[in-house]
């Protein structure tokens, strides 16, 4: 688990508030792509990342996020088995799952509901992200 300290905190959302990002994706280039994603949407700032399931539920914890992006398809524990426990002790995290292939095609994902969001990796852009977050509520 790497922890960003070079937090943006330019242009918050509406509310004013910044919204506080984990990304967990087994690929570093990925995640490079989260980093640049989260920088370039206003309001948002990436805390923390993670390469696997495992470090993800230890970022959660440590970090108290927001928002957690979340890869499904990880080696070890994967993104449902860590969304699972993430969402059982912090039930106020937002938790959006990424994957190249629809996420609605997994079921262990639809079987957690509107519990989570769901967005194709490719179709991630910082309006996308806005939208996902104003979403969680709704």
């Amino acid at each position: 688990m790497e922890q960003v300290t070079d937090a943006s905190t330019d242009t918050a959302l509406s509310s004013g508030a910044v919204i506080s990002v984990v990304a967990v994706d087994d690929h570093e280039g990925f995640r490079e792509t989260l980093r640049e994603l989260i920088d370039a949407t206003p309001g948002f700032t990436l805390v923390g990342e993670a390469s696997s399931g495992e470090e993800a539920t230890q970022a959660v914890e440590q970090l108290t996020p927001d928002l957690v992006l979340m890869d499904i398809a990880m080696p070890g524990m994967g993104g449902v088995q860590a969304a699972r426990r993430i969402l059982s002790r912090y039930p106020d995290v937002a938790l959006v799952f990424i994957s190249v292939n629809d996420p609605s095609l997994y079921p262990e994902v639809e079987a957690l509901g509107d519990a989570v969001g769901r967005v194709r990796k490719q179709d991630l852009r910082p309006r996308r992200l806005r939208e996902l977050w104003e979403s969680r509520a709704s």
